[in-house]
């Protein structure tokens, strides 16, 4: 591939050859020879950060034929961007707050994701909007003024994303909202007190697995060419005068430090953004890093399907925000809380508060109240919000309600070759990697519809991994099933997380297909495909993130740890007593995670959890961002 006079190519940067579905694989193997490449090579840009803004940056950056590091401190996704309601949305609520145009952007999003780039990953799901009953004349005019006021509101989220579609920057990818009446709304989801509700707008958003997004768009990213180091922490910024150089990073696999040099620095470190101040210090005056990030905590709680029964999710108004019920498989996904948290960023905890506080307001409309009994699982997550004060760098108000805050977001470079993003939401991704790398772009040497040297953003015509032939394959899954001597809710499983690498997981020894202890729905070969192609490095890593197995059961995933280690274990070549080490560590995870949640509050709550270190070392390790 041609090089031009600044060193950049004009395609990927992969060697010529290895295919693209080989180069994306995040092997064991392949991780050794991308930290060999942090250490000799020079980047055009280098990226701290394996969540969905630092995987969209490098996926973005590498298509346009950047040479690509990423670097995460712990696992892909295992912030922020593992712990959402896994909606793909354009953010409802927020129309009422006027943010039309970061509902526009969102539902253009939604509409690439569903139709384009990731219809594996992203697919419609109903939800309704309950009106509420009001009875006699008064309630009549209650009545009709709610249902304008929804409609009107529903609408408009439909016409925003009709509109992207008329002008060809994205399809609609959902279908169009619908009024319903009480009836209607009572056989559609017959678990709503009819004595509650006087109909219901149905609407479609999409639905995500948000940490296999993550972990698509990382290897997306790699089959172009970056590299994609997982368990690699920051530690230090590599400066000359007022220029950073580069990033000074721990492999926490191996201990070792080294310095990795880059033209560029992008950090996308979420709600550890202000320790990117503690690294510019260097140890001295802590040094504003330009941007003040809130992290507003939110808990969601997981129901088996047979608790609840409806053929749809629910929208519900509350005191300080919405909530939402979401069907997910087998299961319920019930939140969210949207409140301030200042204790251990890696780690936040639910506590028994926010649990009894869901419960108190989804009963309000079931017709059978859900207990503590009925809970599979709880996650607990930090949103990195910028505060308006924050925006205008200036100190924020502590009385500012977490949920009334923007969700846009902002791009600054507080020193020469240092990029900063925060803030946005998990659809906007997309938009926030292209934003932060045209930054990179006009520091390179410019953008090249500008006359410069580095091209535009390429994404939105990017499919990611498994997308391509999707639809096809999903059309003829019953053949495809019986050919590859399976059942066909097996193969829709294995499309719906992977799309057509599911063939990829199929070519594994076939003895792996069988089930996994406690969760049958799962097969052995996806772990050993978690380890084999999707950077899987550690127990909790499979249970929590390239599986769902640590919410999705009521045993939060101890019945399946022992058979997950084994089959992690024969492609990591883990010996006995580190196996053991594993699954010691995840079972005392989950009972830290348990007792937490029966803690009364967030103080107590984060010191029950972070009773257990982090497999990862982390507890002996403050020095260092995320």
């Amino acid at each position: 591939m041609p090089n031009d006079r600044r060193g950049y190519r004009s395609e990927v940067r992969r060697e010529p050859s290895t295919s693209r579905f080989e180069a994306s694989r995040l092997s064991p193997g392949r991780r050794a020879q991308d930290v060999a490449r942090l250490r000799r090579e020079r980047f055009d840009v280098l990226i701290i950060g394996g969540g969905v803004t630092g995987a969209g940056a490098a996926l973005d950056a590498a298509s346009r034929g950047l040479s690509v590091a990423l670097v995460e401190a712990r696992d892909l996704a295992s912030g922020t961007s593992s712990r959402s309601s896994k909606l793909i949305h354009g953010g409802l609520r927020y129309l009422e707050q006027l943010e039309f145009g970061l509902v526009a952007e969102a539902l253009q999003e939604r509409g690439l994701l569903a139709t384009r780039l990731a219809p594996h990953l992203v697919r419609p799901v109903p939800i309704l909007v309950p009106l509420p009953a009001h009875r006699g004349l008064t309630g009549a005019v209650h009545r009709v003024w709610q249902r304008a006021y929804y409609g009107a509101g529903v609408g408009l989220y439909d016409a925003f994303a009709t509109a992207a579609q008329l002008r060809g920057s994205a399809p609609r990818g959902m279908p169009l909202h619908r009024h319903l009446s009480r009836a209607e709304t009572h056989r559609r989801f017959p678990s709503l007190r009819e004595d509650a509700i006087s109909g219901a707008i149905q609407y479609f958003d999409g639905q995500v697995d948000d940490a296999r997004l993550v972990a698509t768009l990382a290897r997306t990213a790699a089959s172009l060419g970056a590299a994609i180091v997982p368990s690699a922490r920051a530690v230090g910024l590599l400066r000359d005068a007022r220029e950073v150089t580069g990033v000074r990073v721990r492999d926490l696999e191996s201990r070792e430090e080294f310095e990795v040099h880059a033209r560029t620095v992008v950090a996308a470190t979420g709600v550890w953004m202000d320790d990117i101040a503690g690294l510019l210090s260097n140890g001295g005056p802590r040094e504003s890093a330009g941007m003040q990030v809130r992290a507003s905590k939110g808990v969601h709680l997981v129901v088996p399907r047979s608790a609840i029964t409806g053929e749809a999710g629910l929208i519900l108004r509350t005191q300080t925000s919405v909530l939402f019920v979401i069907p997910w498989g087998g299961h319920w996904i019930i939140g969210t809380t949207d409140t301030d948290w200042h204790l251990d960023r890696g780690h936040p905890a639910a506590s028994a508060t926010d649990i009894s506080y869901l419960l108190g307001q989804v009963n309000e409309v079931l017709d059978r109240p859900l207990s503590t009994d009925d809970i599979e699982g709880v996650y607990a997550g930090l949103r990195p919000l910028l505060s308006r004060e924050a925006r205008q760098r200036q100190p924020h108000s502590r009385d500012e309600q977490t949920s009334a805050l923007s969700r846009t977001h902002a791009v600054v470079e507080p020193m020469l070759g240092l990029m900063l993003i925060a803030g946005g939401k998990y659809t906007t991704y997309r938009v926030m990697a292209a934003d932060v790398i045209d930054r990179v772009a006009h520091r390179l040497g410019g953008l090249r519809r500008h006359g410069g040297l580095v091209p535009a953003s390429r994404t939105a015509d990017l499919p990611l991994l498994g997308a391509d032939g999707y639809h096809s394959l999903w059309t003829n899954r019953a053949d495809l099933a019986r050919r590859h001597g399976i059942s066909v809710g097996v193969l829709e499983h294995l499309l719906e997380r992977y799309g057509s690498l599911a063939f990829d997981v199929l070519s594994l020894d076939p003895a792996l297909r069988r089930p996994l202890p406690g969760a049958p729905e799962y097969l052995a070969a996806e772990v050993a495909y978690a380890a084999l192609a999707e950077g899987a490095l550690h127990l909790e890593d499979v249970l929590t993130r390239r599986t769902r197995i640590s919410f999705e059961t009521d045993h939060r995933g101890a019945a399946s740890a022992a058979e997950t280690a084994a089959v992690m274990g024969a492609v990591l070549g883990w010996d006995a007593a580190t196996r053991a080490r594993e699954i010691e560590h995840y079972l005392a995870r989950v009972a830290a995670e348990q007792e937490s949640q029966r803690m009364p509050d967030d103080l107590t709550a984060d010191a029950a959890r972070l009773g257990v270190p982090d497999v990862r070392g982390f507890q002996s390790d403050r020095t260092a961002i995320a």
